[in-house]
């Protein structure tokens, strides 16, 4: 992306200004069965505005980057914003502000790998799954890597410039059993280019081997016993729960427009054992998945303890909700391209690590479910939820047995997060995930092992 100096435009701003230029480049790589179905590389990237008078707000866009377009915008948005101001007369004051000054680039320092060098490596790697697995009926391995490049200037100070990428390989398996498809799938990959990610496709064979041994095992599993059940949930599935079904509850604009957790700061929601906190950009001394540094409002990015203890202590803002809640804003306002406007989004959710063992937690379990992956479900602004389960083994007198076929969990998050009994001592980051709130955008989720009673599906 071009670089552009955006202080030259400042002289324009006549109330609170976000000038915002952004350019996303994705690649995708697909093979199903040794067949290269996809091969696609492409970029959007264009320049908005966003300007606030009054309590009203007025926004532009333009997928050209030159000079005249930039101002263009700038007008535009300040024109709106002047508009509304006049027709809705909120008389609201200035918005919060946290202001700051960065610079985050994650661009790799090695030599680009060309389109044709990321097909080879896909083509490489599904073959050594065909040689290694000659039993498979289906395979799928997918590449897609997205790079986030934005340089931002706001009226009251705020400047930046980030480059955040994502590579994301994934790999679907199938097998036959009974004459019926059983498939698993997994990603791989994180933060970076697929330069500092990927390196030989042999490097992911152990991995690759233990999803085909959970494969297998599942080919030759049972039906879980529906009912409330104990069980422990592993990081993925404690990521997602933290994400989706407790995460967006707490998002101001969804609590101003009535979510179940309106009302709730200061009271306990959940057990004791629980600290949920959405992450900026580090954990532990390493960046998250989805580093936030500057939000796309100019705000100073800090981590936002939601929960701790089991009590809940604050909702996820941007500057106005911020503002009405009287709180400080903490780097919550996010948006995917050029063109979308910034909503109160999530970035790294995660609860924190407990004192338990794993294997404790297990042994502790007479009767129940060791619960590992999940895929897509859903949940709403109640807290209640249905997450797919797509690996999974039965715990009988404290030992994992056989493993258990797709299923479902579902339940009210904040009554399920009132049983957890342990909380794992480790820490494992979801890499792949994407948030469609309105606009889809990648965020990170993760977390520590929980032990819980949950609705679990059967048959």
């Amino acid at each position: 992306m071009v670089r552009f100096d955006l202080r030259e435009y400042a002289s324009l701003f006549s109330a609170y200004t976000e000038l915002r230029v952004q350019e996303n480049r994705n690649v995708s790589v697909v093979f199903v069965k040794g067949n290269n179905t996809t091969n696609a590389r492409s970029a959007i990237s264009g320049v908005s505005a966003r300007v606030y008078k009054g309590g009203s707000w007025g926004f532009s866009s333009s997928p050209e980057l030159t000079p005249e377009a930039i101002k263009s915008v700038v007008k535009a948005a300040t024109d709106n914003a002047a508009f509304l101001d006049l027709r809705e007369k909120k008389g609201k004051p200035p918005l919060p502000a946290k202001n700051a000054v960065s610079e985050n680039d994650f661009s790799t320092k090695k030599p680009k790998l060309t389109q044709k060098q990321l097909v080879e490596y896909m083509k490489e790697l599904d073959g050594y799954i065909a040689r290694t697995y000659p039993n498979l009926t289906s395979r799928t391995v997918v590449l897609n890597s997205l790079e986030m490049e934005k340089t931002l200037l706001t009226s009251d100070g705020s400047s930046s410039h980030s480059m955040i990428p994502r590579t994301i390989v994934a790999v679907v398996m199938s097998m036959e059993r009974d004459g019926k498809p059983v498939e698993l799938s997994k990603t791989y990959g994180g933060l970076g280019q697929p330069e500092d990610v990927l390196g030989s496709p042999l490097d992911l064979s152990d991995l690759i081997e233990e999803q085909y041994q959970h494969l297998v095992r599942k080919s030759e599993g049972v039906f879980a016993n529906a009912g409330l059940r104990t069980c422990v949930l592993d990081a993925d599935l404690a990521g997602i729960l933290a994400h989706e079904a407790i995460g967006h509850t707490i998002e101001a604009d969804l609590v101003m427009a009535g979510s179940v957790a309106s009302g709730w700061i200061g009271k306990e929601v959940a057990s004791p054992l629980i600290t949920l906190v959405d992450f900026a950009n580090t954990f532990d001394g390493a960046p998250c998945p989805v580093p936030v540094y500057i939000d796309d409002e100019g705000t100073k990015a800090e981590d936002a303890v939601v929960i701790d203890g089991g009590v809940l202590k604050t909702f996820l803002h941007n500057r106005e909700s911020a503002g009405h809640f009287g709180v400080q804003p903490t780097g919550n306002a996010r948006a995917y391209l050029f063109s979308d406007e910034p909503l109160i989004r999530m970035r790294n959710t995660a609860f924190l690590p407990g004192k338990s063992k794993l294997q404790e937690m297990i042994e502790s379990v007479e009767d129940g479910y060791y619960l590992m992956r999940p895929s897509n479900g859903q949940a709403d602004s109640t807290s209640e939820f249905m997450f797919g389960i797509t690996l999974g083994y039965e715990i009988k007198n404290g030992k994992l047995g056989k493993a258990i076929r797709d299923t479902t969990i579902s339940g009210i998050a904040f009554d399920v997060l009132k049983t957890v009994t342990m909380v794992s001592d480790d820490m494992k980051w979801s890499c792949s995930g994407m948030c469609g709130k309105k606009q889809m955008i990648p965020v990170g989720m993760g977390g520590p092992a929980i032990k819980c009673k949950v609705n679990i599906g059967g048959r």
